[in-house]
């Protein structure tokens, strides 16, 4: 007879997580992960209540101050949380609203008709993951207070601890987040920074402070009247607009508010980033999908009304009239449906016409009365055309036709073995010598070389039809698979690791960050699933009798040696550069799966990594010297 509890798994295995406990016991399920974005999540969920009050027309000012021993304290002056008992709980209404999971005024009970909360379980969440947390509510002439500790637990019940004035009103939460849950527990003033200023670009007139009372006081004030308006011309400040305004069209369909801002530029990338309820809709969506239609459309009519496109010329496509453009969509909606891999895709389905009815209708006032404007847009747009139409006859040259053709394509590629792309990687690699080292000792079942000559093309300042003339980036678009533009189909990668192999040098940094920019540009779904890797061949070599031990930083040299016996005699060795390894060498250090460091390249903002990439890449120097002048204390040239 088997015995009910063999292998433990019996009733009293089946565990029921009360309160706040589910929290505590699978973080990662309400705030993604334990990590530094978990840690700024926290923060996130305080500030959207108070922008929740915001959008309801009750708050004005918001301030988030990071105190000494990261410690949080967001203030808002909106109406003040509930104070009285809640019905359902036994509570007070405060107690609930921090100690209740889905416990809050967004799920239909008047309290907000739109919310940048998903779930309702902010607040709660915070308290569950701090060690400690104190909110003050002022309203009614009452200052209210409330303290909770060791993950949520109520010190004691909700109680008025002193007066105030009969028209001041708002919350105020500091809590001290638990560094039993959190890899990290410090802030970081940048992401916060970044986060906070979206926030206030998408809700125009609000004003959002940040105050660092840390090591230098900091302090930065958000407020713009313009909205998305001046969100685009912050997006457009280091590229040169075809025209001063930016294009701005607001209106409200059945509770539905929607935002369009505007603006070309005279680079050849499309930059459109859509918000719904204020939350980054990082893969689109209806609102989008409804703007870029409504876009297209009435740019090709309003060039064939105007004679500017002639009837025998193919309309202007999407990529066509994209081109160039900053756009920033935002969606204010009572019940958003969110999908996608991430929940980041806006699903509801009525919204794509009515972004694309309020957008449409706003772009062809736009053109009609500014017609230098327009025939300025047009003309881009028509120069784009030409120029896909030219990508699309050298686009020939880079589809796979066989491994016999991609084997031999300009005699450079050394594939792999195996047709598995989960197990397969390919190493770009800088200049032939170290492309013939890495031959002879790579893994030839899994590892395929491409021996690089010099630095590419940067395709931040080329159109496609340019950057397809490029041999270097016709064998790479080439030995991928997975084809550019329209025609990408991520499932084709060829390639479950894409590792840039370049020198620790200046000239080896350059050439990797041309790949960047290429990868970014052309291939950003390879980026952004985490395919592309950057190689850390060492840079020192330390022999102590038989051994030696590859480091890649002089703290880690320095470690070592201090880790070793006293009386141990090593020698120390400037690791060559990659072209000077022999196969062994290189193999060892930078290819050998079980003893090689890889950096991966990731894109946690995109708005962030475009300005990026336009500063240091772009045609305009300014912005690029500025860059270089402040950041220049971070390089290590010594690499």
């Amino acid at each position: 007879m088997k015995e009910e509890n063999n292998g433990n798994y019996g009733d009293s295995a089946i565990q029921v997580l009360e309160g706040l406990e589910a929290v505590r016991k699978r973080p990662g399920m309400y705030i993604g992960n334990t990590n530094e974005a978990g840690l700024h999540h926290l923060v996130w969920e305080i500030v959207d209540n108070a922008v929740d009050e915001a959008l309801a027309g009750y708050c004005d000012d918001i301030e988030v101050e990071i105190e000494k021993g990261n410690v949080i304290t967001v203030k808002d002056d909106g109406r003040g949380m509930p104070t009285g008992m809640n019905a359902k709980t036994g509570l007070s209404t405060i107690e609930t609203i921090f100690t209740v999971l889905h416990a809050g005024g967004k799920f239909g009970g008047g309290g907000y008709k739109v919310s940048g909360g998903l779930h309702g379980v902010g607040a709660s969440v915070v308290n569950a993951l701090s060690d400690w947390l104190e909110v003050r509510v002022y309203r009614d002439g009452k200052v209210y207070f409330q303290r909770f500790e060791n993950g949520g637990h109520p010190v004691e019940s909700l109680k008025v601890i002193d007066s105030c004035s009969e028209d001041r009103t708002g919350t105020t939460v500091t809590f001290h987040a638990d560094p039993t849950m959190f890899e990290t527990t410090v802030y970081n003033w940048d992401i916060l920074y970044k986060r906070l200023q979206e926030m206030a670009f998408l809700n125009k007139g609000i004003r959002i402070t940040l105050i660092d009372h840390r090591e230098d006081e900091r302090k930065e004030i958000f407020h713009y009247n313009g909205g998305i308006i001046e969100y685009v011309q912050m997006l457009n400040k280091n590229k040169q607009p075809l025209f001063d305004d930016v294009v701005y069209v607001e209106g409200r369909e059945n509770d539905v508010l929607i935002e369009v801002a505007m603006q070309y530029n005279d680079s050849y990338n499309a930059a459109i980033y859509s918000f719904t309820n204020n939350i980054h809709t990082t893969e689109g969506g209806t609102h989008e999908d409804g703007a870029k239609q409504a876009l297209t459309r009435v740019i090709n009519n309003y060039a064939k009304q105007n004679k500017l496109l002639k009837d025998n010329d193919d309309s202007l496509t999407g990529e066509d009239v994209r081109e160039g453009i900053v756009m920033i969509v935002s969606c204010k909606h009572p019940n958003p449906q969110f999908e996608g891999q991430t929940k980041t895709k806006l699903g509801n389905s009525e919204v794509k016409k009515i972004a694309s009815d309020v957008f449409g209708n706003g772009l062809e006032r736009f053109l009609m009365e500014n017609p230098d404007a327009a025939r300025a847009i047009i003309e881009k747009c028509m120069t784009a055309s030409r120029a896909r139409l030219a990508a699309k006859k050298a686009r020939e040259l880079t589809r796979r036709k066989g491994d016999l053709d991609i084997t031999n394509f300009y005699g450079k590629l050394s594939d792999c073995k195996s047709k598995d792309p989960s197990e397969c990687e390919i190493f770009l690699v800088e200049g032939d010598s170290a492309g013939g080292s890495a031959k002879k000792g790579r893994n030839s079942m899994t590892q395929a070389i491409l021996p690089l000559r010099g630095k590419i093309l940067n395709v931040e300042k080329a159109r496609l039809d340019r950057a397809l003339s490029n041999e270097e980036i016709r064998t790479i678009i080439t030995a991928f698979g997975t084809g550019i533009g329209d025609e990408f189909d991520l499932s084709k990668l060829r390639y479950n690791k894409i590792i840039i192999m370049t020198d620790a040098d200046v000239d080896g940094s350059h050439i990797r960050v041309l790949l960047l920019t290429l990868f970014y540009r052309f291939f950003k779904p390879i980026v952004e699933a985490g395919h592309v890797y950057a190689a850390q061949p060492p840079l020192f070599s330390i022999k102590h009798g038989k051994t030696i031990k590859y480091v890649l930083t002089e703290e880690e040299k320095n470690e070592y040696i201090a880790s070793l016996p006293p009386t141990t005699k090593y020698e120390i060795g400037r690791m060559k550069g990659l072209g000077e390894m022999n196969a062994d060498e290189l193999f060892e250090t930078t290819m050998d799966i079980e003893k090689r460091t890889l950096r991966q390249i990731t894109v946690d903002d995109t708005i962030a990594a475009d300005e990026i990439f336009s500063t240091l890449m772009g045609e305009e120097v300014e912005p690029r010297r500025k860059f270089i002048e402040e950041n220049a204390q971070y390089a290590d040239l010594d690499i």
